[in-house]
């Protein structure tokens, strides 16, 4: 009888290990076909990179407290390249709440607090006659300085640009023909604008532009312009005599 009795424990001891045992198997079953469908959608190299993540997210993130990195370099913003005035203001853009330091030509001209949308300007900057280099560098504290910024060139240039005509030479004349070209020679960079149509420029300031006549005068009004804003212009009257 007590023989009896141990074979039936037995029996239900191997029933509730072959539970066990099958559900275990039903769960890594599972598990598998999860990872399966995983690895089709996203691709074993990033499952493989989110389990090394997660496997190391205690370590990285205690890491990553006791590292301290320096602030990215600002980025100066100008839209233009020269100006006639003296005065000017510049903008830029940087990490939140850190330091920034404007530099002329490595001369400091004082630091500001950048906003909380990444925004800091410098403004009633005195510029020197030519070119006037500027950079930029970020500064927060534990973390240090930046790299300097990319530098941007402003040339202060107040002076008319120059415009000597080669055709005609002088302001008044009389000609027998319709078509006529305007020629002449400035500086490098300029504009050219003939009663307000664009004259071509070649790369040392020399212009030309092809006009036709109306019978009787015609007056020619010829506008240089410079990158820095400054302007020069001459009127020339032509006579079209038919």
């Amino acid at each position: 009888m007590s023989e009896f009795f141990k074979i039936k424990n037995r029996s239900r001891l191997d029933r509730k290990q072959d539970e066990e045992i099958t559900k275990k198997t039903v769960v890594l079953g599972g598990v598998t076909v999860l990872i399966f469908v995983a690895v089709l959608v996203f691709g074993l190299p990033l499952l493989i990179k989110l389990s090394v993540l997660l496997g190391n997210s205690k370590s990285n993130s205690r890491d990553s407290e006791e590292k301290l990195f320096p602030p990215l370099p600002p980025r100066l913003v100008v839209n233009f390249e020269a100006t006639n005035s003296a005065h000017f203001s510049i903008y830029g853009v940087a990490e939140p709440n850190v330091e920034v330091e404007l530099l002329k030509d490595d001369l400091s001209l004082g630091k500001e607090l950048v906003d909380e949308k990444g925004g800091f300007s410098f403004t009633d900057i005195t510029l020197d006659k030519g070119g006037n280099t500027f950079t930029a560098i970020a500064s927060k504290e534990k973390e240090g300085q930046s790299e300097l910024s990319k530098a941007v060139t402003i040339i202060y240039d107040d002076q008319p640009p120059s415009l000597v005509m080669s055709n005609p030479v002088e302001e008044k004349l009389t000609v027998e023909n319709a078509d006529f070209d305007i020629v002449g020679k400035s500086d490098k960079g300029v504009s050219v604008m003939i009663n307000g149509k664009l004259a071509v420029v070649d790369d040392e300031g020399g212009f030309k532009l092809k006009v036709q006549l109306n019978a009787g005068k015609n007056n020619m009004e010829i506008v240089v312009r410079s990158p820095a804003g400054n302007e020069t212009k001459k009127t020339i009257e032509i006579t079209y005599d038919i």
